[in-house]
């Protein structure tokens, strides 16, 4: 027994040794790469916010379209007009249904001129009645596009809604674009070889994160209000943190993750992955949420009044002892401990946190049958082989990005760990899960770094691909968690926060969220061509606060 702990302390420590080497290798030819191609970048700027409805949160806006205050094709109108403005700038839509939208708005706006039914009923069975939605390419609306960013020779359209697609549009919801993800959702960074690369609408040489990027770009820039995402990896976190706004991970099951891609028919798939809502405001996460849940899956308390002064607040600002991940720049050290210290929150030690990348690793990556290129290809088109693939990339030959030829690798290098190695992290995994349970209970949440740095430049991801990890540790564990906005940094860009729960409790994540938002301004209009518009002055989030570079609590 001693000798099995020993060589997996010692396995352990050899194979962290190996990837944080390989990630300082990697900067050696990443940053230079990054530097050289942002070269070709335009330094512009996004054009201003013109439009007040565009700066209505969907909560709001939704009840001025049901009290005939406004109409809904005055929204709509005003949406499309924006993301035609950013999208030349950002690059985040791959296809629109603008046409269709406005149709669906006037009509919207017939039948509550008629009277039919009451502001009530409304309310209670059509709450996103008129409000335009946007959703990540990667999950099927029906005659859209939905391929994840793959090349095919012939465009991949959805024959049906995805369930969550199906559900915001009976809730009243109006689609109007699918938006840009990595090929497969398989990287922090957006960008693949069918629509390119999106870009962060606070430096247009910055990344927005992945794989949800094109979403958030659009929500930053005031094109769109409320997204649907996905997240397996911190896929809608991460974003989220890039672009200032606010993405929730719900508890597993909570939310159909049917008519995605990629899928898997593992029967723990659903343990890790799920799609999530991601919004502008905070105050708009239940309502969306609530919106998404599945009828069949777990119940959420998403109606339950709660105040932030009745949870209890726990905190780490590092992944504990174990040397794998970059520590805190200095403004999100500063901004974290900030807001720990403005909700009397308790520091704590949780040391097995200190296996968040092996036992993410070895979770999600012995999971069978997951999407990949090497699996499903066009009708007529012989399977893929990883070594082709990869000779054939290295040659420039490839239709895919690097990840997803890579992962057959990552793939093929799990099965040659031992399983007993394997089982014993799957044993961490249940002993964290009932360390967070037993901490947390029905009135804790845990506040955790989204990332060590703010949004980085194009490509730089790739000699950081061990810092995500302290996201997909929540995947891992099963645990709902909302990134939150909490500031700008020294640069003017967007720091965010993990508020962690125990399952089932969403309600605490979101309550946790609203209060930050009131505390530290939330959104923050991103730098504009007009001069008296900045990001590092003061701005109107919906719900009269501000936010400033500071990321300190406002007063007044």
């Amino acid at each position: 027994m001693q000798l099995d702990i020993l060589r997996f302390r010692i396995l352990g420590y050899i194979m962290r040794r190996f990837l944080r080497s390989a990630m300082i290798v990697f900067s050696w030819f990443v940053v230079p790469y990054s530097r050289y191609t942002n070269i070709k970048v335009i330094r512009r700027k996004l054009p201003p916010i013109r439009s007040h409805l565009l700066e209505i949160p969907a909560v709001d806006l939704a009840k001025l379209i049901r009290t005939r205050k406004i109409k809904s094709e005055e929204v709509v109108e005003a949406y499309i007009e924006r993301c035609r403005q950013v999208n030349p700038l950002i690059n985040a839509i791959v296809q629109d249904r603008f046409e269709e939208a406005l149709e669906e708005a006037r009509e919207i706006d017939n039948v509550i001129a008629m009277g039919i039914n009451s502001v009530e009923s409304m309310e209670e069975h059509t709450p996103l009645l008129g409000i335009p939605v946007t959703v990540k390419e990667s999950i099927a609306v029906k005659g859209m596009t939905n391929q994840a960013g793959r090349v095919f020779k012939t465009p991949q359209i959805a024959k049906s809604d995805a369930p969550v697609v199906e559900q915001i549009k009976r809730c009243g919801g109006i689609i109007m674009l699918v938006s840009n993800t990595p090929e497969l959702c398989l990287l922090w960074e957006t960008y693949n070889n069918v629509t390119g690369q999106t870009k962060n609408p606070y430096d247009l040489k910055r990344t927005p994160g992945g794989s949800s990027g094109g979403e958030a770009a659009l929500l930053a820039s005031g094109a769109s209000l409320l997204g649907l995402t996905s997240d397996i990896g911190g896929s809608s976190r991460l974003p989220a943190m890039f672009s200032g706004i606010w993405g929730h991970k719900p508890t597993p099951y909570a939310v159909s993750f049917r008519g995605h891609h990629p899928t898997s028919d593992f029967p723990k798939w659903g343990d890790f992955f799920t799609i999530a809502p991601m919004t502008r405001y905070a105050k708009d996460l239940p309502l969306l949420l609530k919106c998404m849940s599945d009828p069949t899956g777990p119940k959420l308390t998403l109606d339950k009044e709660i105040s932030a002064h009745g949870i209890r607040f726990f905190f780490m600002d590092n992944d504990g002892p174990s040397g794998m991940m970059r520590p805190l720049s200095r403004d999100l050290h500063a901004a974290i401990n900030r807001v720990a210290s403005d909700f009397n929150a308790e520091r704590v030690n949780i040391r097995k946190m200190k296996w968040s990348l092996d036992i993410s690793l070895s979770a999600m990556l012995t999971m069978k049958n997951i999407e990949t290129i090497y699996h499903k290809t066009e009708e007529g088109e012989q399977p893929k082989t990883v070594c082709k693939e990869t000779v054939k990339y290295f040659f420039g030959c490839s239709d895919s990005i690097l990840p997803s030829v890579i992962f057959g690798h990552l793939q093929n290098f799990m099965k040659i760990i031992p399983n007993s190695r394997h089982k014993h992290l799957a044993s961490i995994i249940e002993a964290l899960k009932t360390e967070f349970k037993e901490m947390l209970g029905n009135d804790g949440v845990f506040l955790y770094p989204t990332f060590p740095n703010t949004a980085h430049q194009h490509y730089q991801i790739y000699h950081k691909l061990l810092e995500p990890m302290y996201m997909a540790i929540f995947n891992t564990l099963g645990l709902p968690v909302t990134n939150c906005m909490i500031g700008l940094d020294h640069r003017n860009l967007p720091m965010g926060i993990q508020v962690v729960a125990n399952p089932g409790q969403d309600h605490l994540c979101l309550a946790v969220a609203r209060e930050m938002e009131r505390r530290y301004g939330g959104w923050v209009r991103p730098p504009s061509e007009d001069s008296h518009s900045s990001s590092s002055s003061s701005s109107n989030n919906g719900n009269g606060a501000t936010s400033s570079s500071s990321g300190s609590k406002q007063r007044g």
